[in-house]
């Protein structure tokens, strides 16, 4: 009978695992980033925004362990002055294997690790999620709207619908955006969680859009001199074209002009 009884639980459990496994892809909403496009650009506000957010919210589970503190004052980044990115690092502590103790950071210390072993690293959070995938996975949609890791970001922070389930011992939280239909990471912002000292305004989707901005930036925070080197290499490319095509024409004018001279005078062309 007890044989019986735990064979049941576990096709239970096995068939709701399924059950989620078949909600399909969740929803995942475009944002228009400022960063966005070959010419698009951080904002410098939004970053400093989205760093308060993480700082105060997310750091309590999630780390950050391969963006290191100086890149806060990185150009094209949130860029705070090198006494503020100095003040940021030392309020938070690194273990210092030479002291065999812990010590103040420095901006040359890394953010640290995830407290809770459950929750992912942040740092290239937004590289490693896709939001849009185009029709059939074909990733058409990806040439219009991009990889999608931002909004994939905002969509989870904001798809809470507050209906929640337990299951084997852990509550799940439905979630719009997330595949499946229900997350285990309880929401982690309601709006007006932060108060921002631009006077800017703290709604819930303002401040996931804030946090997924740094979180992407913290992916990749030399975007912006990645694409001035991808725009002068276009560039170049170009007038280096032009002049290969004019140099070719006057190169073998000659030669195609002496080619139609004997064929008008019947000579056949050496």
């Amino acid at each position: 009978m007890l044989k019986t009884l735990k064979s049941a639980a576990t096709a239970l459990v096995l068939s709701t695992g399924a059950a989620l496994a078949a909600g399909g892809a969740g929803h995942v909403h475009d944002v228009d980033f400022s960063f966005e496009g070959p010419f698009g650009t951080y904002d410098q506000n939004q970053l400093q925004r989205g760093l308060q957010v993480y700082t105060e919210i997310c750091s309590a589970c999630h780390g950050m362990k391969f963006l290191p503190y100086r890149a806060l004052g990185y150009e094209g980044g949130p860029e705070f002055p090198e006494d503020q990115v100095i003040a940021y690092a030392a309020q938070h502590e690194v273990f210092d294997p030479e002291l065999d103790d812990y010590r103040e950071a420095k901006p040359t210390d890394h953010f640290g690790v995830s407290n809770d072993p459950n929750a992912p690293d942040l740092t290239l959070m937004a590289k490693a999620r896709s939001g849009f995938h185009g029709p059939l996975g074909t990733g058409i949609s990806q040439l219009f709207n991009g990889i999608g890791g931002p909004e994939y970001i905002v969509s989870i922070l904001t798809g809470y619908t507050g209906k929640e389930m337990e299951q084997a011992g852990t509550v799940f939280y439905e979630n719009t955006a997330f595949p499946g239909g229900w997350i285990a990471m309880a929401p982690p912002l309601y709006g007006d969680d932060v108060e921002f000292a631009d006077g800017h305004s703290a709604d819930l989707h303002h401040v996931a859009e804030d946090v997924a901005a740094f979180l992407m930036w913290s992916a990749e925070p030399k975007m912006m001199a990645r694409k001035q080197a991808g725009f002068t290499a276009v560039i170049i490319l170009t007038v280096l074209t032009v002049m290969l095509y004019l140099t070719n024409k006057r190169l073998w004018a000659p030669v195609k002009r002496a080619a139609k001279e004997q064929a008008k005078g019947g000579t056949p062309a050496e």
